[in-house]
């Protein structure tokens, strides 16, 4: 009994951990509803102009064989920076790229970052190594140098770690971390979620809590926690999302990175390239976008 109060209070106390720092990490809602308000005209960043660039970070992290942690973490600097800075849409490319080279940088082995000029050629793009590195300046300045952001992944792991002991063997099952995982980064894709806000309360505990909650079906794991997050609004997100994920309620969810991205390069490209960037199966080459 006395192990069972040690183990939730500590489980108590990261949570709240990671509470505290997520409120200072957060995009600036008046920025992201400008986004959601603007015209697909070319002119002004929309939100799916950021669907498609999120989805585009997925890819890379799959190319690359790249953790969630890298991915969730390129996509949190992203929308923080869209939040603060107005841009055009066709320095997106430039800006996700960088959001994505912050992040493998901080997340992944030295030995495994790829250089700016692969990660450039690649993504078939046409601005410099040169025009990548001002822009990594300018995104490492807006967000006040403020990289490793507590993100969605850190709270669905430590709750996944927190409720394993209290299922049997065939809700474990169900709930693999590699399946949440895959529903987690569906629902990164989605705008909505990214200026998701239960009143003054941090948005990402409670997408992580209806990703698990829809998987269990249950709210008996959260006996000792839950109170702590009780709002009406939550029947809301619970909706939204079980609408995102009734769209990757396949295989792939529990399977990743079973169809991973391989653009089309050149030969002179491809001879420059690490051997471990060859284990990529199949892929459509993207668009190319002028900065």
């Amino acid at each position: 009994m006395i192990d069972t109060v040690t183990g939730a209070q500590a489980f108590a106390v990261q949570v709240k951990g990671l509470l505290d720092l997520e409120g200072r990490y957060q995009p600036k809602l008046t920025g992201l509803r400008l986004i959601e308000t603007a015209q697909d005209n070319g002119l002004r960043m929309t939100s799916r102009l950021r669907e498609l660039e999120v989805k585009d970070l997925l890819y890379r992290c799959r190319f690359f064989g790249f953790s969630s942690e890298t991915f969730s973490l390129a996509v949190s600097l992203l929308d923080r920076f869209l939040s603060v800075m107005k841009i055009q849409p066709k320095h997106l490319p430039c800006v996700g790229l960088c959001c994505f080279y912050i992040a493998v940088k901080s997340s992944e082995d030295e030995k495994n970052v790829p250089l700016a000029s692969d990660l450039i050629r690649i993504s078939q793009n046409r601005f410099t190594v040169s025009d990548m590195m001002r822009m990594e300046k300018i995104i490492m300045e807006k967000l006040y140098w403020k990289v490793k952001a507590p993100t969605a992944l850190h709270f669905l792991r430590l709750f996944h770690s927190h409720i394993q002991e209290q299922l049997d063997v065939e809700s474990r099952e169900i709930l693999s971390i590699e399946r949440l995982e895959a529903q987690l980064k569906a629902c990164h894709c989605s705008f909505i979620f990214s200026k998701l806000k239960v009143g003054s309360k941090p948005r990402l505990v409670h997408l992580v809590l209806q990703i698990i909650m829809l998987s269990l079906l249950t709210f008996l794991v959260f006996e000792d926690i839950y109170f702590l997050f009780l709002d009406g609004d939550l029947l809301c997100i619970r909706e939204l999302v079980r609408k995102c994920l009734v769209e990757y309620a396949n295989t792939k969810c529990s399977r990743p990175n079973s169809q991973r991205l391989r653009w089309i390069i050149s030969g002179r490209t491809a001879s420059q390239l690490k051997h471990s960037y060859y284990k990529i199966t199949h892929l459509p080459t993207i668009p190319e976008s002028a900065c």
